[in-house]
């Protein structure tokens, strides 16, 4: 079996340990004599395995008790609505800042819901840095304030915590949760799709304060509810159980690692490594302020766009696969997820610099 480098940003690379214990556990889950797909929500087993997750989630990132952890459905994309529904009536304001394809995604879904103020946009610039905090002008009496921490598509990351004041701070942290240590006690709502660092695609993380909870307008679907799914833990309906399983295997291997301190040094290094490949090259450029660099999602360019289905055809050939940049912006893009690992890194350069020696 031949596994390929996968810098796709989502669904993402898994990391093989977790794979492999997945496999070994698929017929019989701990002398179960079934697999965790076929298993009953309800029964014992599942629900040790939904709360071992939970635990291990709360030990990674710290969560203090006042805080509830929500594993639903409906991606980061469902939690657009579910946040202004949840803390909102609909005269209410929210401020939103714009620093990419996701904040915006966001922005338009809320507008159906709530008055949306732009408290600050970098879309002027074409989303290649965070608007910076002096500029930013967050509405009186907001009923909360909405980031989007790490911008998936452009490689635009934040390099502070905003301080909102009185008004909740609201992030979708879907491409960078779990990549280094995070003090939750910043925030009031953190949301993220699984399918970049967390596990497969299906399963949706909410981390809510408890004063944030029972808040909902009344014609929010029960669905969309937080505090319904708190109450319910997080099984109001039959949950993604596989991958909430997938992703609890993925919070062990985390802690195994040394937890979200030793993972931000291996990310901070594959950052490195590949950022430093581009700045030392003329062949190659990113896009994005120094100061933004995601650790994540790494956009770049080739000097001459018409060797771009060349590179990609020879990466490919090389086994570095999903290089190709989103549709809306074009060129390159790497995903350095936490399962992608130093060795793919490394051959992702080595083939950058063959490739800039064969057409620079």
């Amino acid at each position: 079996m031949t596994r390929v480098y996968n810098f796709s940003a989502g669904p993402a690379a898994l990391p093989e340990a977790v794979l492999e214990r997945a496999r070994s556990e698929l017929l019989d889950y701990a002398g179960t004599g079934m697999s965790v797909m076929e298993m009953s929500h309800r029964s014992a087993a599942f629900i040790d395995i939904a709360s071992r997750a939970e635990a291990d989630l709360r030990e990674l990132l710290a969560i203090p008790d006042d805080y509830k952890v929500l594993f639903l459905q409906g991606g980061a994309t469902g939690q657009f609505a579910a946040v202004p529904m949840n803390l909102c009536e609909s005269g209410d304001t929210a401020s939103y800042v714009n620093s990419g394809y996701w904040s915006k995604k966001a922005i338009v879904e809320a507008r159906r819901y709530v008055q949306v103020s732009i408290a600050a946009s970098s879309e002027a610039t074409g989303f290649t840095h965070v608007p910076s905090e002096r500029d930013w002008e967050v509405v009186a009496n907001a009923s909360y304030v909405h980031v989007t921490p790490n911008e998936t598509i452009g490689g635009v990351a934040y390099d502070f915590v905003p301080d909102t004041g009185a008004a909740p701070l609201v992030a979708d942290y879907s491409s960078s949760i779990l990549s280094a240590p995070l003090d939750v006690s910043r925030f009031g709502v953190i949301y993220a799709g699984a399918q970049k660092n967390i596990g497969p695609a299906g399963l949706t993380l909410v981390i809510v304060r408890d004063d944030l909870l029972g808040r909902a307008r009344s014609d929010t679907p029960a669905m969309l509810d937080w505090k319904v799914a708190a109450d319910a833990d997080s099984m109001y309906n039959t949950p993604p159980t596989f991958a909430w399983y997938l992703a609890g295997l993925v919070f062990r291997w985390l802690k195994d690692l040394g937890g979200l301190a030793a993972m931000a040094e291996i990310n901070r290094q594959k950052a490195t490594t590949l950022y430093g490949a581009i700045d030392a090259s003329n062949f190659y450029a990113s896009p994005v302020a120094e100061a933004n660099r995601s650790w994540m999602n790494v956009p770049f360019t080739l000097a001459d766009p018409a060797l771009d289905g060349d590179f990609l055809k020879q990466a490919e050939a090389r086994g570095l696969t999903n290089l190709k940049g989103h549709r809306s912006v074009g060129g390159m893009r790497a995903s350095l997820y936490n399962a992608v690992t130093q060795e793919a890194v490394d051959a992702l350069v080595t083939f950058m610099q063959d490739f800039e020696r064969q057409h620079a």
